[in-house]
C-alpha cells in the first residue's frame, strides 16, 4: 500500500493524516496489509472446513452429522422418497405348483364363527409357499491315476488326468464361487473360506482361494480385454478414476461405463496415459468426465463436462459471498431450469428440438455469467471459471447430440463397488491381485447391466479354461436397440 495514502476506514481525517508521524503511518499500513492477508486466510480456511459434498468432489461418506443430506427430488419436482400415490407394489411371485417339491392340502375342520364341521373343496385355495435351502455338501468325485510297470523297458507310466478336469483341488463351480466372494462381496481370503466350509463342507485353505482367485483371473482375462477393446468403440463412454493401493503403494483405479458393458483398470498413474489406454488414441466417441487433465488430450468436441460436477462448485461459488455469491446463485438457477428441461426431455413430454431451441438463450447467459467470474474479485472463483470457460463447448454436447447424458452419474456408480473394495481390505497387495480386482469388478458390474448371472458366467469361464475352450464373451447377447 502507498504509505502517501491514508487508510480506507476510521474517523481520521485527511490533515489528521499528514500529520501523523511516518513511523506510525507506516506502522499503520503494514498492519493494514497484514489484516487484509489475514482474512483471505481465514477466509481460505473457513471455506476448507466448510467443504462437503454439496459444493466439491467430497464423497458423502465424508460429511459431518451437521450437513443436511442431498434431496432425492428432481430439480423443481414435488415427488418425495418412496413410492408414489398409484404405484403397484411388487409382491413375491409364486412358484407353479408342478415345479414345488411337495404341497400339503390344509382344510378347516370347523367353522370359525358358529362351530359347525365343514366339509367340501375350495376350487382356489389361498396359497403360502415356503422357501428353503436343503443342507449342501460338497461332492468330491476321485480320479484313480494308476502308474503300471513296462515289462519291456521297465519305465513307470502314471495315467494323466481326463481332459477338462482340474488340475487342482477344486471344481469351476467351487472356483467361481470363491472368485465372488472375495470380488463381488468383497470377503477376505479367510472368511471366503470359511464360508466354503460352514456351507459346504468344502474347507478349502486361505492359499487355496489365492490359488483360485488367480486361476479365475486367467480364465475371465480374455472376455475382459475383449471388453476394453468394444468400449472404444462405442459412441459414448462415461470416465472415472478413483484412490487406490497396491502393495500399499499409491494407485489409481479407473473405470469406462457404456450402457451394456463396464472395464476397469487398476494403474500406479493418474495421468492422460491411463486415459488413452481406456478410450484409444482413435476414440471417435464422447468421453463424459469431470475436468481432470488427464482427459485434455481429447478434443473439446468430443467431451461433456460433469453437470453433477459443476453445480457443486457453482454451490462453492455461492457460499464465499460478495460477486462470487451473485454467480454461483445465478449459475444454479440456470442448471435447475436446464434439469427440469432435461428430465421433460427424458419422460417425452417435451421434443428434442424444442429443448435446443429452449437451451439457446440460457448457453449464452450461462456463458456470460462465466466470464463475468473470471473478474468477480474471488481468486478461486475467477481461477474456475477460467478453467470452465476453457472447454466451454463440452458443457453443452449433451444439447447437440441425442444419446449424450450431461452427468457422469454412470461412471461414479460403477466405480463406488470398487471404493467400497478399497475401504474394506485396503487395495491390492500385488500385481497379480490388482488383475484378479480390475478383471473381477469389469464382469461383475457388465453382468448386472446386462441382467446376466453372474455365477452361471464365471462358472462357464472356469469349465471352459479347464477345457482350454475360449470363455464366454463379455458383450451384449442382443444388439444394443
Amino acid at each position: 500500500m502507498d504509505q502517501t495514502t491514508k487508510p480506507q476506514q476510521g474517523t481520521i481525517t485527511e490533515e489528521e493524516w499528514a500529520q501523523t508521524p511516518a513511523a506510525v503511518q507506516e506502522l499503520v499500513l503494514s498492519l493494514i496489509v497484514r489484516v487484509q492477508e489475514l482474512e483471505a486466510e481465514v477466509a481460505k480456511l473457513r471455506e476448507q472446513v466448510n467443504r462437503n459434498s454439496h459444493n466439491s468432489s467430497n464423497p458423502p461418506s465424508s460429511d459431518g452429522p451437521e450437513v443436511p443430506p442431498k434431496s432425492r427430488k428432481r430439480p423443481g419436482g414435488k415427488r418425495n422418497r418412496g413410492a408414489q400415490p398409484g404405484h403397484e407394489g411388487k409382491k413375491r411371485k409364486l412358484v407353479p405348483p408342478e415345479e414345488v417339491k411337495e404341497s400339503h392340502e390344509i382344510k378347516p375342520e370347523a367353522c370359525r364363527q358358529c362351530g359347525h364341521n365343514l366339509q367340501g373343496e375350495d376350487a382356489e385355495p389361498y396359497r403360502h409357499q415356503v422357501t428353503e435351502i436343503p443342507p449342501v455338501v460338497a461332492e468330491v468325485v476321485e480320479y484313480r491315476l494308476h502308474t503300471l510297470t513296462c515289462p519291456e523297458c521297465g519305465g513307470e507310466t502314471r495315467a494323466e488326468l481326463p481332459e477338462g478336469v482340474p488340475q487342482g483341488a477344486f471344481g469351476p463351480r467351487l472356483q467361481a464361487m470363491v472368485s465372488l466372494l472375495t470380488g463381488r462381496y468383497r470377503m477376505s481370503k479367510r472368511d471366503a473360506a470359511e464360508i466354503m466350509d460352514d456351507f459346504f463342507q468344502a474347507d478349502p485353505s486361505v492359499g487355496s482361494v489365492c490359488a483360485l482367485e488367480k486361476r479365475t483371473s486367467e480364465a475371465i482375462k480374455e472376455p475382459v480385454e475383449e471388453a476394453l477393446a468394444y468400449v472404444k468403440e462405442q459412441p459414448s463412454v462415461h470416465m472415472d478414476e478413483t484412490g487406490w493401493y497396491e502393495a500399499n503403494q499409491k494407485a489409481w483405479l479407473w473405470v469406462a461405463a457404456t450402457s451394456q458393458v463396464t472395464t476397469f483398470l487398476i494403474r500406479r498413474s493418474r495421468g492422460g496415459k491411463v486415459a488413452r489406454e481406456m478410450l484409444g488414441e482413435e476414440f471417435q466417441g464422447i468421453a463424459s468426465s469431470d475436468r481432470w487433465s488427464a482427459y485434455n488430450w481429447l478434443p473439446v468436441s468430443s467431451r461433456q463436462l460433469c453437470w453433477s460436477h459443476l453445480i457443486r462448485d457453482f454451490q462453492a461459488f455461492a457460499e464465499r459471498g460478495g460477486g462470487s455469491q451473485y454467480i454461483g446463485e445465478a449459475l444454479l438457477f440456470k442448471s435447475d431450469l436446464m434439469f427440469q428441461w432435461w428430465h421433460r426431455v427424458r419422460a417425452g413430454t417435451m421434443s428434442r428440438s424444442d429443448f435446443q431451441l429452449k437451451m439457446q438463450p440460457l448457453q449464452q447467459s450461462a456463458g456470460q455469467l462465466l466470464r463475468e467470474g473470471t473478474t468477480c474479485g474471488h481468486k478461486k472463483t475467477a481461477g474456475t471459471c477460467r478453467n470452465i470457460l476453457k472447454r466451454e463447448a463440452a458443457l453443452w454436447t449433451f444439447v447437440r447430440l441425442q444419446g449424450v447424458k450431461p452427468t457422469n452419474n454412470l461412471a461414479e456408480r460403477q466405480v463406488r463397488h470398487g471404493v467400497r473394495w478399497r475401504k474394506t481390505s485396503f487395495g491390492t497387495q500385488s500385481e497379480t491381485g490388482s488383475r484378479f480386482a480390475e478383471r473381477i469388478m469389469t464382469v461383475v458390474a457388465t453382468m448386472k447391466q446386462q441382467q446376466r448371472n453372474l455365477l452361471d458366467y464365471l462358472t462357464e469361464a472356469c469349465e471352459a479354461a479347464n477345457w482350454n475352450k475360449p470363455s464366454p464373451s463379455l458383450l451384449p447377447l442382443t444388439p444394443i436397440p
